[in-house]
């Protein structure tokens, strides 16, 4: 397989459509808008302030490809080259002004119980490994004002977040413990309903948050850990606006009106989010950002469904078919200008108080044309710049926004740790449920 299976799972509600990447490597080709004062300009800006971004999923990569192994596979080395490329590497990362990176521990929501705990501290484990192995070129980061010092030190901040609330197993001590070991946002579902939860892409059982649910956003808050609303259903979007105390983040999601992915975000909840000090880290997911690759995803879907049903047991004659088709449907590219348009939208919309950038890369096998790699951040902000936004405005985007939700989300903690202590609730007590 051309791919790692982990990140295939990942994101297997789009799977027919990242199954045309396989045959495709030529999606992954890297292309480039010319050099010019806007892309200079923006490189002046990025060192100005810490691009952060939201979401890149090394770790999951490392996991597939080498379990771990940075002896195996050296993050320090050109990993464009390797089979099949990666979308970042350390010298790739400095090229493209990154300041700070959440970096995504996800383990796949086919974990359960303990041993997506297990799997979730292995993840952790390779953070902290990769600090440890690039001294000069990462440090950990728990506080926005540890991103600062980091970045003013020259390094990118490694930040951890947790993508998923299968992760903790139904309980908060678990989750109190993880935030020890550094995590600093967790995704409060992935593409399934968690028992507390429900998923933008899994049938609704819960109506939103259960009651348990709502305790896992105060006890979040409590922590000083960023609630991450990407992957969660709208109602859940909305319990959790209800019950936080502190800024909401969309780690990696989009804008719904402009494409109409179920894991874009909706225009009742943006409008919420000024309210809130929230922000949405637009992101590169292509499906999410271009309608055309959205409506060409569903319907490669059809076809396989068609395939599979009319041959239950040959998976290698329903793959043989399924590249005929492709090769008859040539599949569409997204682009960084329609990224931009989602910025623009947002703006619009709310305000550029409420944007961030979160990327994705690692965790998505096909890219927008014009955003390859992490070398190309850059060139997102030329074109923003070339649409007339301020160097102000900018700076915001990159990093100012995120690190003013960290900062208000310290303060919230900050007051609740004198207010209360740990919750001592469960699932079973709350909801009913029974353990896992």
């Amino acid at each position: 397989m051309f791919y790692p299976f982990g990140i295939l799972k990942k994101y297997c509600f789009i799977l027919p459509f990242l199954l045309f990447v396989l045959f495709n490597p030529d999606n992954i080709t890297a292309t480039s808008p010319q050099n010019d004062e806007h892309l200079e300009q923006a490189r002046a800006i990025l060192k100005e302030v810490p691009l952060i971004d939201g979401h890149n999923d090394v770790p999951m990569q490392y996991r597939a490809r080498v379990n771990y192994n940075l002896d195996k596979l050296d993050f320090a080395e050109d990993l464009s080259t390797v089979d099949p490329p990666m979308h970042t590497d350390i010298d790739r990362l400095r090229k493209g002004l990154v300041g700070a990176q959440f970096w995504s521990v996800y383990v796949s929501v086919d974990y359960k119980g303990s041993e997506a705990v297990q799997a979730t501290k292995e993840q952790i484990d390779f953070v902290h490994l990769l600090n440890e192995r690039y001294p000069d070129t990462f440090e950990l980061a728990l506080t926005a004002a540890d991103v600062e010092r980091i970045f003013a030190e020259g390094k990118i901040a490694s930040l951890i977040g947790m993508e998923g609330g299968h992760s903790i197993n139904n309980s908060l001590p678990v989750l109190r413990q993880f935030y020890e070991l550094g995590a600093r946002y967790m995704t409060i579902t992935h593409w399934r309903n968690t028992d507390w939860a429900d998923s933008a892409t899994d049938d609704p059982e819960h109506n939103g948050l259960t009651e348990f649910g709502k305790e896992v956003i105060r006890e979040m808050n409590r922590l000083g850990m960023l609630v991450d609303l990407s992957h969660v259903a709208p109602k859940t979007m909305y319990d959790a606006l209800d019950v936080t105390e502190a800024p909401v983040i969309f780690s990696h999601s989009s804008a719904y009106s402009v494409t109409r992915h179920i894991r874009n975000v909706p225009d009742d909840v943006l409008n919420r989010l000024p309210d809130n000090g929230g922000v949405v880290m637009v992101t590169f997911v292509p499906p999410f950002i271009s309608d055309e690759v959205r409506l060409y995803s569903e319907k490669q879907d059809r076809e396989r469904n068609r395939l599979l049903r009319e041959h239950p047991d040959n998976e290698n004659l329903v793959r043989n078919k399924l590249a005929e088709w492709r090769q008859q449907n040539p599949a569409p590219r997204s682009t960084l200008e329609q990224v931009a348009d989602h910025i623009d939208y947002i703006r619009d919309l709310i305000g550029v108080e409420h944007i961030g950038i979160g990327s994705d890369y690692d965790g998505i096998t096909t890219v927008p044309k014009g955003l390859e790699d992490v070398t190309k951040f850059p060139y997102l902000f030329a074109e923003l710049l070339r649409r007339g936004y301020s160097e102000n405005e900018l700076k915001k985007i990159a990093g100012l926004n995120v690190l003013r939700v960290m900062r208000e989300t310290e303060r919230v903690a900050e007051r609740l740790q004198q207010e209360r202590g740990p919750s001592q609730a469960s699932i079973e007590e709350l909801d009913g449920a029974e353990s896992n």
